[in-house]
């Protein structure tokens, strides 16, 4: 029993376990009252729209490729369905705009990626500059609100006990995104395909279009989120969600998920997601500002990656030093 249990403490699951413990029962010792489920959904509330966006930022990450548009896309297609609401147009219609327009934002991107075969750091990051600044072009610098309030309830209101929509529908996503990438033959495609891009082809894989759904699923599901975001804050601005791609990622990266492709797993990325959430609760009722949250953030985005390629690096120079000293010594006459 105690050999399994140090066997699962160095898989990264368990140490990420072993810290979300620890950053539970430090913030529980400190603050009255955090264990309790107004504040667990208070948590997960305030940042419900990123670990939605997670969701499937983990599938781009392990095919081996990156979607840095995604809080963009959040903003440009709450700004659209804000503006043309403004206009005059029912609520029904500018959400569906917006939706849309996030549905736009993901063929634009799939077509250079999947078809053309551009780098995805490079075609998503123009994309966040791009996607930003047509939510500005839309908005300038005002604000819009006065949404109906069917609307508004949406994001501010219980749906279930005191649970929100956006909560419900998270854990309705991650349940599905499990059984997808865990469990289902589109899911070992995107393993495949994010170990080794031509193994994966000359398997009969079809590579780009694999590429393509992920990257459509990626910007509609980030509209989905913004449109989210519109309605928790009652209001839309050209920066909203500005910044977010950073949480997202970080949240993704933390879970064990390489940088490089190929291996990583949604539960470990809901650990990961659990313990950012809880930090910034942690950090939040300390009192400390945004910008040092948001660089506690940006520590722990630069350790994921490194750490997990120091201890592969170390463990790969162990089983160089293994199979060294287990080679038989020539003996001498």
């Amino acid at each position: 029993m105690l050999a399994n249990l140090t066997k699962a403490l160095r898989r990264w699951e368990g140490l990420l376990l072993l810290l979300l413990i620890l950053v539970v029962a430090f913030n529980a010792a400190r603050t009255p009252g955090y264990l309790t489920v107004n504040n667990w959904v208070n948590m997960f509330e305030l940042s419900i729209e990123k670990i939605i966006v997670a969701l499937i930022m983990t599938f781009i990450i392990i095919n081996a490729e990156i979607d840095l548009s995604v809080a963009s896309v959040m903003g440009f297609s709450a700004c659209l369905m804000g503006y043309l609401f403004s206009t005059g147009m029912p609520m029904p219609a500018a959400l569906a705009a917006g939706l849309s327009a996030g549905v736009l934002a993901g063929l634009f991107n799939s077509f250079w990626i999947g078809i053309v075969g551009m780098p995805s750091l490079v075609v998503t990051l123009a994309g966040l500059i791009g996607f930003r600044g047509l939510a500005y072009v839309l908005l300038e610098d005002r604000s819009i609100g006065d949404f109906p309030q069917w609307f508004d309830n949406l994001g501010q209101q219980p749906l279930i006990g005191p649970i929100p929509f956006a909560m419900i529908l998270f854990f309705v996503m991650l349940v599905l995104a499990i059984i997808i990438l865990q469990y289902s033959g589109f899911g070992r495609y995107v393993y495949v395909i994010g170990n080794k891009k031509e193994v994966a082809r000359y398997a009969g894989v079809k590579v780009e279009r694999t590429k393509m759904i992920l990257f459509v699923a990626s910007s509609t599901i980030a509209a989905v989120a913004g449109l989210l975001y519109a309605a928790r804050l009652g209001a839309v601005r050209g920066d909203l969600a500005n910044g977010f791609e950073l949480d997202i990622i970080t949240m993704v990266l933390l879970g064990g998920v390489s940088i490089f492709g190929g291996t990583g797993s949604l539960y470990g990325v809901l650990l990961s997601i659990l313990i950012i959430l809880n930090l910034r609760n942690g950090m939040s009722l300390a009192n400390w500002s945004g910008h040092m949250q948001t660089g506690v953030i940006g520590v722990l985005l630069i350790l994921s990656v490194l750490i997990p390629n120091l201890a592969g690096n170390a463990q790969a120079i162990l089983r160089r030093r293994r199979a060294v000293s287990s080679q038989p010594t020539p003996s001498t006459q």
